[in-house]
C-alpha cells in the first residue's frame, strides 16, 4: 500500500494531472492520457515507455 503524502504528490509524467491509485490491481491510472503505470514492491514505475494503456 503506497504512502497517502506521496500519492498526493504524485502527478502523471505525461500530462502532469492526478493519477487514481487502485489497490488491488497495484497500478496508478492517469484517466486523462488513459495511461495505467504499475507499482512493484510498494515503488510506483512512472516511465512513460513502460505505462499500459487503459
Amino acid at each position: 500500500m503506497l504512502d497517502q503524502e506521496l500519492l498526493q504528490i504524485l502527478a502523471c509524467p505525461k500530462c502532469k494531472g492526478k493519477l487514481e491509485y487502485r489497490e488491488q490491481e497495484q497500478k496508478l491510472v492517469c484517466i486523462n492520457c488513459r495511461l495505467k503505470y504499475d507499482i512493484k514492491d510498494d515503488i510506483p514505475i512512472m516511465l512513460i515507455d513502460e505505462a499500459q494503456p487503459l
